[in-house]
C-alpha cells in the first residue's frame, strides 16, 4: 500500500483525535444542554472555566436548575462561590426551596451560610418544617429537698439571619436545662412541680433563651417528670453520720487520755514503792549505826525484833483468815 493510499486514513485519524481533544476540553454537550434550557452561555465562557480549573458541570447544571425555578443567577456568582470552596448545588437548592416557601434569602447570604460550614439547605427546610430537640432528663431539687427530673421537647425553627455566628443546638439545650433547674429549685415542694409541669415551660419561654442562637424557639413542652432521691434526707443522714464520727473520735480521745493518765498513776505508784523499798533498806544500816554509836541498847533492839515478829505473825494470821473466808464464800456460791 502506497503513501498516497495511507494519506486519507491518516487525515481521518488526525481529525478524529482533534475532535476528541476538542470535545474533551470544550463541553459541547453541556453547552447544547444549556442552550436547550434557555440559558445563554458562551462557548468561550466554558473554555474559560476549563482554564480556571472549574468543572463546568458543577456550575452550568445548577444554573440550569435555577433558571427553570425562576431565579436570576449568573455564571460569575456561581463560579466565584465554587472557587471559594462552596457547594454550588446545595446553595442553589436552598435558594429554590426558599423561593417556593416565600422566604427571603439572597444568594450572598446563602453563600455566606454555606461557606461558614452550615448546611443552608437544611436550614431552609428547618424554617419551613420546625425541628424538635429532645433534652435528656434534667434534675433539679425543690425547696423541700426532693429531687425532680424533667425531660423537655424544644420546637425550634432556623433563623436565617442568625445562622452565621449564631450558637447551635447545644447552647439551646444548656439554656433550657438551666431554666428547668432554676424553676424546680424555686418551687416550695416537689408536689407543685408534679401538679403543674407546664409552669416550667412558661417560666423558661419568658426568658428569651433563643437570643444569640441560630434558632427561634417556638415552644417548650415538658415530656416527662419523675421523682428522684430525697436529697434533703440524704444530707441530714450524712450530717448525722459525720456528727457520730466526730463524737466517737472525741470519746476515743478522752479514753486515750484516761488510759495515759492511768499508766502515769501506775508509774507513780511504782516510783513510790521503789522509794519505800529504798527507805526500808536504810533501816538495818540505821540500826547498826545506832548500836555502834550507843544511841540504842541491846534490850531496845530485842524489843524491836519482838515487835517486828509479832507484827509479822499478825499479818500471817490475817491473811490465813482472809483466805479461809474467801474459800467459804466460793463453796457457798457453788452450792
Amino acid at each position: 500500500m502506497g503513501i498516497e493510499q495511507l494519506m486519507p486514513i491518516i487525515v481521518i485519524a488526525i481529525i478524529i483525535i482533534a475532535l476528541a481533544v476538542l470535545f474533551t476540553f470544550i463541553p459541547i454537550m453541556l453547552w447544547i444542554s444549556a442552550l436547550a434550557a434557555g440559558v445563554k452561555v458562551g462557548i468561550f465562557t466554558l473554555v474559560g472555566m476549563r482554564l480556571r480549573r472549574v468543572v463546568p458541570s458543577r456550575v452550568i447544571n445548577p444554573l440550569i436548575k435555577a433558571h427553570k425555578a425562576g431565579l436570576d443567577l449568573s455564571t460569575n456568582q456561581l463560579e466565584s462561590h465554587y472557587l471559594a470552596g462552596g457547594n454550588v448545588d446545595r446553595v442553589v437548592n436552598a435558594l429554590i426551596a426558599a423561593h417556593r416557601a416565600n422566604i427571603e434569602l439572597s444568594f450572598e447570604r446563602a453563600a455566606a451560610i454555606d461557606l461558614a460550614g452550615r448546611d443552608v439547605l437544611d436550614a431552609v427546610q428547618m424554617s419551613v418544617n420546625p425541628k424538635v430537640i429532645e433534652t435528656p432528663f434534667i434534675a433539679g431539687i425543690a425547696i423541700d429537698g426532693i429531687e425532680v427530673k424533667a425531660k423537655a421537647r424544644i420546637t425550634v425553627r432556623a433563623n436565617i439571619d442568625r445562622l452565621v455566628g449564631g450558637a447551635g443546638e447545644d447552647t439551646v439545650i444548656a439554656r433550657v436545662g438551666e431554666g428547668v433547674v432554676s424553676t424546680i429549685g424555686s418551687s416550695e415542694a416537689h408536689t407543685k412541680v408534679l401538679e403543674n409541669p407546664d409552669a416550667i415551660s412558661h417560666n423558661i419561654l419568658g426568658r428569651g433563651l433563643d437570643a444569640g442562637t441560630a434558632f427561634e424557639i417556638l415552644s417548650i413542652d415538658i415530656a416527662d417528670v419523675d421523682i428522684g432521691k430525697n436529697i434533703g434526707a440524704i444530707l441530714q443522714t450524712d450530717q448525722a453520720e459525720a456528727d457520730k464520727n466526730i463524737a466517737q473520735a472525741k470519746a476515743e480521745e478522752r479514753r486515750s487520755m484516761a488510759v495515759a493518765q492511768e499508766q502515769e498513776m501506775v508509774a507513780r505508784v511504782e516510783e513510790m514503792r521503789a522509794k519505800v523499798v529504798e527507805a526500808e533498806a536504810d533501816v538495818p544500816r540505821a540500826l547498826a549505826e545506832a548500836l555502834r554509836s550507843g544511841n540504842m541498847g541491846v534490850m531496845d533492839y530485842m524489843n524491836y525484833k519482838n515487835i517486828d515478829a509479832d507484827t509479822g505473825m499478825r499479818d500471817t494470821i490475817g491473811k490465813l483468815s482472809q483466805d479461809n473466808d474467801n474459800e467459804g464464800n466460793d463453796d457457798h456460791h457453788s452450792n
